[in-house]
This record gives C-alpha cells, structure tokens and sequence, in this order.
C-alpha cells in the first residue's frame, strides 16, 4: 500500500527540505508526532531517531533510519518497531513555477514474515485497524503539509 499528497508551497527547496530533515521539529506538523528524540538539525542517511507519538489515548514510540537525505529534493526515512518493518516516509521537493512542490509519500512495509504480528501491533499501539490506516493516513498527510506550507511561509 503506498500513498502521496502533494501541496504548492512559497518557499525555496533549501528552507522546505531543512523544515523537514530537522526531524525534531516534526511534531510541529505531524498530527500523530508529538515528539522526536534524535540528532538536531538537518539528519543524514544512516542516522536513527525515535519518534513518539499520539493518536487518541494510544501513544506509542518507533524506532527510525534516515536512509536518503539528498538535500533539497528528497527526505526519506524507514519506521520500525520492535525490529519488525512498519513504513517508509518520504518527501520530495520539486520546483514549479515561483514555489516548490512538497509531496509526501507513505509506503507500508508490514508485509512478509512478520507481517501479522506488525498488523497486530499496530492496532494494539495505534488503534487502527489496517483497513483504516489508508485513509487516516491520507488525512494525516495533508494535516502535515498544511502545518509546514503555514510554518515555512511566514
């Protein structure tokens, strides 16, 4: 299953990619992120964090790699938990016209062995069925590219 949402932002590739590779600024945007512990500033590929996050009264914690960090056209980072492959983040920035265009894209990577119990743990943790977790994703997404569309236009 893999999703994209894509907005047209006022802001250069530079200020946009820097928004997000400052991965302990995105609970700023993110409505499920409430916090990041890791590195600050820009991270590069190779560096972890963990993320801690909230939905509801689930909060849980994963366990993330940065794997490209190609400043400023591409932020990608892999989710786990537990050791067990969860999702994989991305943002691209693309110039068009006087502005750039973020787009965001969601792969989930709970598929294979292991596969059951990393579906299991998500609707324990999060409370999401996985029949669901497309669409509130796909909420979520726009939520963030809303948040840093607002924050970095200023």
């Amino acid at each position: 299953m893999k999703l994209e949402q894509s907005i047209l932002v006022s802001a250069s590739q530079v200020e946009l990619y820097a928004a997000v590779a400052d991965v302990r600024s995105m609970g700023k945007y993110s409505p499920e992120c409430r916090a990041v512990l890791g590195p600050r500033g820009p991270v590069p590929a190779g560096r972890s964090f963990i993320g801690f996050n909230r939905k509801g009264p689930f909060i849980w914690f994963t366990w993330c790699r940065v794997t490209h960090a190609e400043a400023p056209e591409r932020f990608t980072f892999d989710v786990s938990t537990f050791g067990l492959p969860v999702a994989r983040w991305s943002y691209r920035f693309t110039c068009e016209g006087s502005g750039v265009r973020v787009t965001e894209s969601w792969e989930d990577l709970r598929t294979g062995r292991g596969s059951r119990i990393t579906e299991l743990l998500g609707l324990l943790f999060t409370g999401t069925p996985a029949g669901r977790r497309a669409d509130i994703n796909r909420a979520g997404m726009r939520t963030t590219l809303l948040r840093l569309k607002r924050a970095v236009e200023r």
